[in-house]
């Protein structure tokens, strides 16, 4: 399922939260199409629109006009072949729980059995690990773990259950710059076999790393993703690093927004 083109479409969706105030849409007349091998990058403001059309091409929001397809379908009959790592996701340390069981969480729409999980699911569960380059702590308690790799975690409990796209919110928020990179080559190791979209108010690295960039706030436009290198002087960064950022259409609904950033 994962290389039938286009992965999702949404053709002039408009979305708005009931009871809004000021009675403007979150989503104003937005199309987009994700291909079979994109690796697209969702810029914007806070409150342009970014995670709420996550949760409509997962079929959690319904919009008020247009239509939106996931394989071909309405993403409610596909969910579980959509991948998400939501923002700010956590792991409950408290419960006594291994790294598999955490992973296994994500089988649980394909188990009949509920929580007990077969050897089909086993099998599934470390595979996601594989993938994510954890399968050694399979059997660590999730307790154990470094920020770094509960994200990889996460990541694989969003893979378990045969996912065929990825979508991710924030997913490097909170992690430092070694462990970001770490997490962005994973990334682009994934979307050799799957298309990812992923949320970020880092535009240096949204236009470093993936293949198009989607710039929302409100209304929607999407560039190739242009790079142009400049030094990075921030301390946080271990060693030689280069900033690299997004050339904005004269159109694009967000090239304003970086230029009040810039002022």
């Amino acid at each position: 399922m994962n290389r039938v083109s286009p992965a999702a479409e949404l053709e002039r969706v408009t979305f708005r939260y009931p009871g809004s105030t000021d009675g403007l849409p979150v989503l104003d007349d937005v199309s987009l199409r994700i291909e079979a091998d994109d690796y697209l990058g969702l810029v914007g403001p806070n409150g342009g629109g970014k995670t709420t059309l996550l949760k409509i091409l997962l079929g959690l929001l319904v919009p008020g006009a247009g239509t939106v397809k996931v394989f071909g379908r309405p993403p409610a009959e596909v969910r579980t072949s959509i991948g998400y790592v939501p923002q700010h996701a956590e792991i409950d340390t408290s419960v006594p729980a291994t790294v598999l069981d955490v992973v296994l969480v994500g089988r649980l729409s394909r188990s009949s059995w509920g929580v007990r999980f077969g050897s089909e699911h086993i099998e599934a569960g470390m595979g996601a690990l594989s993938r994510t380059g954890v399968e050694d702590l399979a059997h660590r308690s999730i307790r154990e773990l470094s920020g770094g790799q509960r994200q990889r975690v996460l990541i694989a409990r969003a893979l378990a259950s045969e996912t065929a796209i990825l979508l991710l919110d924030e997913p490097t928020a909170g992690v430092d710059a070694p462990m970001e990179q770490s997490l962005h080559e994973l990334l682009s190791r994934l979307n050799e076999r799957l298309p990812i979209v992923v949320v970020s108010h880092d535009i240096s690295f949204v236009s470093t790393h993936v293949k198009r960039v989607a710039c929302l706030n409100r209304q929607l436009v999407c560039h190739p993703a242009s790079e142009i290198t400049t030094e990075m002087i921030a301390d946080a960064y271990a060693g030689p690093a280069q900033l690299r950022y997004v050339q904005h259409a004269d159109e694009c609904p967000a090239s304003y927004q970086d230029e009040e950033d810039q002022s």
